[in-house]
């Protein structure tokens, strides 16, 4: 990508204003994004399917969480004070939609087509939409587990975790046994929440489009060849939706703004998304979903369960981050309380990054394993600085 190109990742329609908490007076937008996120449900999942069922009951909660933790001050919301910035929301990324998102779809709508076209072909169908929809259940289910272990870590060593996050941007959320706790529970269901949200345009697909068995080595070669691709501008897509997220009220409030209302932990991580923008990104940011189920199950597994590992920051807890990967990362000091940085924040290349880390991150593109330098070049960002110092001091001190 090109200075110039670059440059344009700070282009913005709509009114700019950076926000990077939840407040109380958020509370009744907060309560029609949820509202949404039901409605999705039932109408993807099945109006009284299991999951929508558990989605609709962490919809209450989180609603009634809302109030418990950040109170209540009921305004005019925001969607209905200034409906175009649902206009802009949308602006700001249909015009940025990569060229590999069209690919992966049409790739889905021309193997579409020409099932339809051949229908005494033995394309099996019936058979792989049921595989599918087994796979998306296990991937549900491995993850949901995963996550509930690392949930329970977090109850046992309670003690250790408030006394990390007292001394941090976390501590009036936490400063008392009952808050503890509750933050404790809010981070697990935001995390279980946003995956069946997140999850949404992946099962849409799977009930409502065809996979032919005679065509699954060649689209999956395809799709494999796409998501090649997709790693050389997803740095960019990333740090483009991440600043949008940020810089502007209204898409912090609706879309991101779940992420960063939950502790600093593994547990509520699905891919770096709230609730309602965990579906932008998979249909208009990435092609992901529009693979064939098998690379969508292997892929989302693989990203769901890194990027839950590689949230979590309260250290000495499951599944603890190790020294060496905080060496190369700092999205941590995004997640307590500070602005930037916008990007993945990986810096591999340095001169004392153990050869085994270079290794592992040798076959990818150098905007992924140095995507600080978007911050650096946009913000000004430095690597080296007193924010980073401090949590590594204080990682230094709760590890086990």
């Amino acid at each position: 990508m090109s200075n110039v190109e670059v440059e344009k990742l700070h282009q913005l329609k709509g009114e700019k204003k950076v926000r990077v908490a939840y407040q109380k007076k958020d509370f009744l937008d907060y309560s029609i994004m949820s509202l949404i996120c039901a409605v999705l449900c039932g109408y993807v999942y099945g109006w009284s399917s299991i999951v929508a069922l558990i989605g609709y009951g962490l919809c209450v909660f989180m609603v009634v969480s809302f109030a418990l933790r950040l109170g209540v001050k009921v305004v005019v919301p925001l969607i209905i004070r200034k409906p175009s910035e649902l206009f802009y929301m949308f602006a700001n990324r249909i015009k940025g939609i990569n060229a590999m998102v069209y690919c992966g779809f049409g790739l889905l709508v021309l193997e579409n087509v020409v099932i339809a076209l051949t229908p005494d072909w033995p394309h099996m169908t019936e058979t792989s939409r049921k595989v599918a929809i087994y796979l998306f259940y296990i991937h549900f289910s491995v993850i949901t587990v995963f996550r509930t272990v690392i949930f329970v870590d977090h109850i046992r060593k309670r003690d250790k975790v408030q006394n990390f996050l007292m001394e941090t941007a976390w501590k009036r959320r936490v400063s008392t046994k009952f808050k503890l706790n509750l933050e404790l529970v809010h981070g697990y269901f935001t995390g279980v929440f946003t995956h069946i949200v997140t999850l949404a345009p992946w099962y849409f697909i799977i009930t409502h489009f065809n996979f032919s068995i005679l065509f699954l080595p060649l689209v999956c070669y395809l799709n494999l060849k796409i998501a090649k691709r997709v790693n050389e501008y997803s740095s960019y897509e990333f740090y483009r939706e991440h600043w949008l997220c940020h810089n502007r009220e209204f898409d912090f409030v609706y879309l991101h703004g779940p992420h960063h209302d939950a502790i600093p932990s593994g547990m509520i991580a699905v891919g770096g998304n709230g609730h309602l923008e965990g579906i932008l990104r998979l249909t208009i940011g990435y092609p992901d979903v529009y693979y064939n189920p098998l690379i969508v199950f292997y892929q989302k597994s693989l990203a769901i369960i890194f990027d839950i590992k590689s949230h979590q920051y309260i250290p000495g807890v499951f599944p603890v981050l190790g020294k060496e990967a905080n060496h190369v990362l700092q999205h941590s000091i995004h997640h307590m309380g500070k602005l930037e940085p916008y990007s993945l924040a990986v810096k591999i290349d340095q001169p004392d990054v153990s050869e085994r880390v270079k290794r592992m991150a040798k076959n990818s593109p150098y905007s992924l394993r140095n995507s600080i330098f978007l911050d650096e070049k946009l913000n000004n960002y430095k690597w080296e600085n007193s924010n980073y110092r401090r949590y590594i001091s204080l990682y230094d001190k709760y590890s086990d």
